[in-house]
């Protein structure tokens, strides 16, 4: 008789790895360059409230995980402390945004690695796609080394970005100006928020790994790495190209160009590359442990809780998110998909802290008052997304509780 749990085969370490190449991906290579053009000289002011939002919600998923070790993140965690109706809410926006960011990332990648764009681009993004859907579902051990090696990769090619353009003499750029108000430094925070977000990953990997104790400090120890990165990257940035920052559709690229070392750029194009391929690598993983998590429940169909016995991975969650996101990559242009994705990500966070806010006192790790900062920055960041994702985003989760009450069978929903 084979089993429908996951093995649990992950260390700490595995962990880290796993949320560093979902937090250090596409980010950090384009996030600085819109969030420069909403929030100019305060530039580090919107990252401070990203990091300082990013680890509320992190002390609540690792709070929230140690007392569910079990797959789903935030859409078991708001079942189990909330009630089905919240976990169902998280869940929903959780899937539905990462899949989005699944096709973004893959695009992105392709955007690095066969300039030019056309179908050529968009095939290399399928092919992403379709041999890191493979991989995952090869075992989380194999996923988790390839996320090593590509992490390694991106770290690499980061580490010669900064030492390049702190060696360098750039060329007395324009200085960023002043933003035009609270709500552009905001912007910027709810764009640098995106390229945090990686450390759910580890929360929605909670069955798999060996000690659910020690992923409170998995999510912080990748969190901290990202935000000591992050800041790095951003000063090393705004001394090579200063104002151009902001209109700069490859950040890094153009500063290893501005400070006289042309050379570097084409290795900085294949850590970008690399960098989306962790990513999605990261996404691919993460999103089918919700799913799965959802599918046991009846939430989504119950033939996506499926797990190979073999590799013991949730396979057919792992084949339709494959071919959902190849569908999207070869047939929608996602730059608008962003903001609803991020809309889909602090919905997410936002039960998260209600969650962590609502544990009774002997399961609480951390003061009430992070929790209330949490779910009010994701709240806030939610609302000064553009008008037209916050409308999309509230619309497709419409659509997803319309949908659980019609095919919901009513001894279910009373519970």
């Amino acid at each position: 008789m084979t089993s429908d749990r996951l093995a649990r085969r992950l260390g700490t370490g595995d962990a880290v790895v796993v949320g560093l190449s979902a937090m250090i991906g596409a980010g950090v290579f384009a996030a600085f360059a819109p969030a420069a053009a909403a929030a100019g000289s305060a530039l580090f002011v919107g990252l401070g409230i990203a990091a300082v939002i990013a680890f509320c919600n992190a002390v609540a998923s690792a709070q929230l995980a140690a007392c569910h070790p079990s797959s789903g993140g935030t859409y078991l965690f708001g079942r189990e402390v909330l009630g089905p109706w919240w976990g169902f809410v998280a869940g929903w926006g959780f899937v539905i945004g990462k899949t989005a960011s699944c096709a973004a990332m893959a695009m992105t990648f392709a955007a690095y690695a066969v300039p030019g764009g056309g179908w050529p681009q968009k095939a290399a993004a399928a092919v992403a796609v379709v041999m890191l859907t493979l991989a995952t579902m090869r075992g989380i051990t194999r996923t988790a080394r390839l996320a090593r090696i590509l992490l390694t990769a991106t770290l690499g090619v980061l580490l010669l970005a900064l030492v390049v353009t702190s060696v360098g003499e750039p060329s007395a750029p324009d200085p960023l100006g002043a933003p035009d108000s609270v709500r552009d430094v905001l912007q910027a925070a709810g764009l640098l928020f995106f390229a945090f977000a990686g450390y759910a990953r580890i929360a929605t990997l909670a069955e798999e790994v060996r000690r659910p104790e020690m992923l409170g400090r998995a999510i912080l120890i990748s969190l901290g790495v990202a935000v000591v990165l992050y800041v790095a990257v951003g000063l090393a940035l705004v001394r090579a190209l200063g104002a151009d920052l902001a209109t700069s559709t490859a950040p890094l690229s153009d500063a290893v160009t501005a400070v006289g070392a042309a050379w570097a750029e084409p290795v900085v194009r294949i850590g970008a590359a690399a960098a989306c391929l962790g990513a999605l690598l990261a996404l691919l993983a993460g999103v089918t442990r919700t799913g799965l998590a959802m599918a046991r429940e009846r939430d989504l169909p119950t033939p996506l809780a499926h797990v190979d016995p073999v590799h013991q991975v949730p396979d057919r969650a792992q084949v339709a998110l494959g071919l959902a996101v190849v569908v999207l990559v070869l047939t929608v242009d996602l730059r608008g998909a962003i903001g609803f994705s991020s809309f889909g990500v602090l919905v997410y966070y936002a039960v998260a802290n209600l969650s962590a806010l609502r544990q009774p006192a002997e399961q609480r790790r951390w003061p009430r008052a992070l929790q209330v900062l949490g779910l009010a920055g994701c709240l806030v960041l939610a609302a000064m997304l553009p008008l037209a994702s916050v409308l999309t985003g509230l619309g497709v989760l419409a659509v997803g509780v319309l949908g659980r009450l019609v095919l919901r069978r009513p001894s279910v929903l009373d519970g």
